[in-house]
């Protein structure tokens, strides 16, 4: 750090300031960037050290995004603010995980992606078992098409119904009789 800290400040603008400017200065956002991105990350780090420097990253991505609305509310400092905003990016990213970990429990996939032998043994893990397979070759081309866009490629429904064009409420009946169907077809093959 180049300037002396005084309440918020580094030769003599604020991170209030930064943020303010930022819009037609990209480097003023650089500058509050440099100066928090260590403490955003410590602080990331002591929560979820594995993610740390993605939801650090993803903090100042939304930080930039959501700059016109700070308050300046601690003496021209961002760090609460910016803290607040990594603790959303965690939040989202717990839930989304809890999210992930229900479906795949509900497909019978493996929960651990990455075992001791790495990459090979993620990718043995992560191909669905063969009953599973061989019910999804089972299904009608338009349920199966319907699937894969909302699970595998993650869409909405309203966004699946637009590629295929059809209805919202389509789209959910012909995921939810996919998903009916492979879950009949898994189960009989099991038995």
């Amino acid at each position: 750090m180049d300037g002396v800290r005084t309440n918020g400040a580094y030769d003599g603008r604020s991170d209030a300031t930064l943020l303010r400017d930022a819009a037609g200065d990209p480097a003023a956002f650089s500058e509050l960037y440099a100066r928090h991105v260590g403490v955003v990350h410590a602080w990331l780090r002591q929560r979820i050290e594995w993610a740390a420097s993605d939801l650090t990253a993803e903090t100042f991505a939304r930080a930039w995004l959501s700059r016109r609305r700070f308050k300046d509310e601690r003496n021209g400092t961002a760090v609460p603010w910016l803290l607040g905003i990594a603790a959303n990016v965690l939040a989202d990213t717990v839930r989304r995980n809890r999210i992930e970990a229900r479906a795949r429990a509900r497909l019978d996939l493996p929960l651990d992606l990455a075992g001791e032998d790495g990459y090979t043994e993620a990718e043995d893990r992560l191909s669905p078992r063969r009953a599973l397979a061989r019910a999804l070759e089972l299904l009608p081309a338009h349920e199966r098409e319907t699937l894969e866009l909302r699970v595998v490629d993650e869409l909405s429904y309203e966004q699946v119904a637009k590629r295929l064009d059809i209805r919202p409420a389509a789209a959910r009946l012909r995921v939810s009789r996919a998903l009916r169907r492979l879950v009949l077809s898994v189960s009989k093959e099991e038995l």
